[in-house]
C-alpha cells in the first residue's frame, strides 16, 4: 500500500471514531448501550406533560368513583397530568381487564395505576408494560409479585379485618354463631380482611363459633343476596353474627337479613359505605362498618407515579389508613367525611 493510501485509510479510521454517537448516560438495564449494570434504575426524561392511565376493578360501585375523584385531584394540583379513568364495568371480568391494560400499553401512556382484579392473572401484563417502559403502581388490591412495580397504595387490609372482628364480636358480646361471606376469589385485598377476620376472631373470641366461611358471594349485590339467603336458610336459627367484606356482599346481606327478618336478631357488620348501609346502621341493622380512605388511595396512586416520572424516591408501600364506624361515632365529622366520601362528577 502506498504513503498516500495508508494516510487516507488511517484518516477514516480516525473519523469513524469521532463521529460515532456518545454513548447515552443514566440508561437502566433496557438501555440501549447495556453499558449500565443489569438492574440499575433509569432517569426518565421530565415532560410537559404526563398522561396516566388510573385502572379501577370496576366502574359501577361507589368506592371507585372515589378513587376516580382523588385521581383527579391530584391531576388538577400537579397541573401537568391527564388522566385516562377505564376498568371493565363489573369487579369479575378479568379478561377485560386485562384488555383494558393492553389498549394503554399500545397507547404508550407515560404510567399505569392499576387496581388488578387477580393477584397472579395481571402480572404478566405489568411486566408487559415494563418491558414498554411504562411503569405500573398497584393501588387497592395487591399482586402475588411485587417486583416489577413502582409502589403498592392501599389500605392495610388485614389489619381492616381485625377491626370487623373486634367490633362483631364486642356487639355479639364475645359469644354465639357467625358467617363470614367471602367476596371473589383472586381479590387480594378482601382476602386479607377475611383473613383479619378469622384469625382476630379466633384468638380473641375463643366462645364465638363460625358456622360458614368459605361461601364466596361473587361481585354484585344481586349475586350476594342469593348466596345470603341460601346461607341463612340453612343456618338461620344458629346464625347470630355475620361480616360481609365489601360494600357489594354487603348490600346483598343486608337485604338477605331484611327478606328473611333477621335483621333485628343479626349483628352485622360490613366493609365500605353506601347510602343504604349507612341508613341501615341508624336504623339498628348494621353495628359497624370498616371504612377506607379512597379519595387518598387515587390522590397518593398519581402523586407515587409523578414521583416515580419525575426521578424521585417512591415508598414501595404507601397506606392510606383504614377506619371503624360505629353507630356511636357515625355523625362525627371525620366518619361523616369517609362515609361520604366526594365522589367523580358529583
Amino acid at each position: 500500500m502506498s504513503h498516500r493510501s495508508l494516510m487516507l485509510c488511517w484518516g477514516v479510521l480516525l473519523c469513524a471514531a469521532g463521529c460515532s454517537p456518545a454513548a447515552p448516560t443514566g440508561m437502566g438495564s433496557g438501555g440501549a448501550t447495556g453499558s449500565t449494570p443489569t438492574g440499575a434504575a433509569a432517569t426518565p426524561a421530565k415532560k410537559d406533560k404526563y398522561t396516566l392511565a388510573v385502572i379501577p376493578k370496576g366502574t359501577t360501585h361507589v368506592f371507585w368513583k372515589s378513587v376516580h375523584a382523588g385521581a383527579e385531584k391530584a391531576a388538577a394540583e400537579l397541573g401537568n397530568v391527564e388522566i385516562m379513568w377505564k376498568g371493565p364495568q363489573k369487579e369479575d371480568d378479568k379478561d377485560g381487564q386485562i384488555t383494558v391494560v393492553q389498549n394503554f400499553i399500545t397507547k404508550k401512556v407515560d404510567g399505569i395505576c392499576l387496581a388488578p382484579l387477580d393477584s397472579q392473572a395481571l402480572v404478566p401484563f405489568v411486566v408487559e408494560a415494563k418491558q414498554a417502559g411504562i411503569p405500573t403502581v398497584i393501588f387497592d388490591s395487591g399482586l402475588d409479585d411485587e417486583s416489577n412495580i413502582v409502589s403498592y397504595v392501599a389500605t392495610d387490609n388485614f389489619h381492616g379485618g381485625k377491626l370487623a372482628a373486634q367490633q362483631l364480636g364486642k356487639t355479639m358480646d364475645g359469644k354465639g354463631n357467625v358467617i363470614l361471606l367471602r367476596y371473589n376469589p383472586g381479590s387480594e385485598s378482601t382476602a386479607q380482611r377475611e383473613e383479619g377476620f378469622l384469625e382476630t376472631l379466633k384468638a380473641e373470641f375463643p366462645e364465638i363459633k363460625i358456622l360458614s366461611e368459605d361461601q364466596y358471594s361473587g361481585t354484585t349485590p344481586e349475586s350476594s343476596l342469593a348466596k345470603c339467603e341460601q346461607l341463612f336458610g340453612k343456618f338461620q336459627k344458629d346464625v347470630t353474627g355475620c361480616f360481609a367484606v365489601c360494600e357489594p356482599n354487603g348490600r346483598g346481606m343486608l337485604g338477605a337479613l331484611e327478606n328473611l327478618q333477621l335483621d333485628k336478631n343479626v349483628k352485622f357488620v360490613g366493609f365500605d359505605p353506601s347510602e343504604e348501609l349507612v341508613q341501615a346502621m341508624r336504623d339498628g341493622k348494621m353495628h359497624g362498618i370498616v371504612l377506607q380512605d379512597p379519595v387518598t388511595m387515587g390522590y397518593k396512586s398519581v402523586m407515587a407515579m409523578m414521583q416515580h416520572l419525575e426521578g424521585k424516591p417512591v415508598e414501595k408501600r404507601i397506606p392510606t389508613g383504614e377506619y371503624l364506624a360505629t353507630p356511636e361515632n357515625l355523625d362525627t365529622p371525620e366518619m361523616k367525611k369517609l362515609l361520604d366520601p366526594e365522589k367523580f362528577g358529583e
